[in-house]
């Protein structure tokens, strides 16, 4: 059992809304965005709607910027100077210098540890929320980082895109795919496997159809799913499309709670407005 206080901790990626920021007593550090010649907090200073205003303007993309170890370091030690320990819990490591800047700035720093989710937006947010409740339980930092990072390789997280624009300005796919795509009204699916985004099946159709069969396939094995909870997050997309989305989830596995959060600028950045995910853990025996 721990004998010293343990707080939890992440990087603004993990997309948790400030009610359950505020619910599980998580401390975000926040990563910066990048608009022009300026940098802004994510989530403090800019949004996803000023990112997409910034985009409308200008044709350009924001971008997200991760944390320098010095800037790490001060954080972690605000957060440990009484004692406590700390988990801190990154964007995959594979998406983002986050999780390698704050590994250097944690050997620098007693009773931090760093977590590679492994993950995106509320992919993170789940183990985030299991580290939590590990804490009341009283386990020590290390027992919980040990824990959720195996529980990592059991979050299923995934999210269709509508509009390939943003993801063909960020380089993650060719503007020419991009435009066959759009013509076509394709829609991928895009998973996160191993740390990293890769289109696993794409939709074709309306967005609102497509996400209906989406949600259809992605909750199909749901014996396999631990319905404590589940995320449903968007980048933007319209309240009706959201509010069926939401209801078909909860139809679906009626037995837990059923989040629906936005996006924040990370996953904005790169996907644009019309994205939406469901995301879960499958079933274990580490928590």
């Amino acid at each position: 059992m721990a004998e010293k206080k343990v707080i939890i901790s992440s990087d603004s990626t993990t997309d948790l809304s400030p009610e359950l920021i505020e619910r599980y007593n998580v401390h975000i550090k926040p990563l910066e965005v990048v608009m022009g010649d300026k940098s802004y907090i994510d989530g403090v200073e800019a949004t996803p709607d000023d990112l997409y205003e910034y985009a409308e303007r200008t044709g350009t993309l924001a971008k997200t910027s991760a944390t320098g170890i010095g800037e790490h370091i001060e954080f972690f030690e605000e957060m440990t100077k009484d004692g406590s320990e700390l988990i801190y819990l990154t964007i995959s490591s594979s998406m983002s210098a986050n999780n390698n800047n704050a590994r250097l700035a944690a050997e620098e720093v007693p009773g931090v540890y760093v977590v590679d989710t492994k993950n995106l937006s509320t992919g993170g947010g789940l183990l985030v929320i299991a580290a939590a409740e590990l804490a009341k339980k009283g386990l020590s930092a290390a027992e919980i980082a040990e824990k959720v990072s195996a529980l990592a390789d059991y979050v299923d997280a995934s999210f269709v895109v509508d509009d390939l624009k943003y993801l063909a300005k960020g380089g993650r796919c060719s503007a020419v795919a991009a435009l066959g795509a759009n013509l076509l009204k394709l829609k991928p699916c895009i998973v996160v496997k191993d740390g990293s985004m890769g289109v696993e099946k794409k939709y074709r159709g309306n967005f609102a159809t497509v996400l209906k069969t989406y949600i259809d396939e992605r909750l199909t094995d749901a014996d396999n799913i631990d319905k404590t909870r589940v995320f449903v997050t968007h980048a933007g997309v319209d309240k009706e499309v959201l509010d069926a989305c939401v209801e078909q989830v909860k139809k679906a596995l009626p037995w837990g709670e059923v989040f629906a959060t936005r996006a924040g600028c990370t996953v904005s950045a790169h996907c644009g407005r019309n994205t939406l995910g469901v995301l879960f853990v499958h079933k274990n025996d580490i928590v």
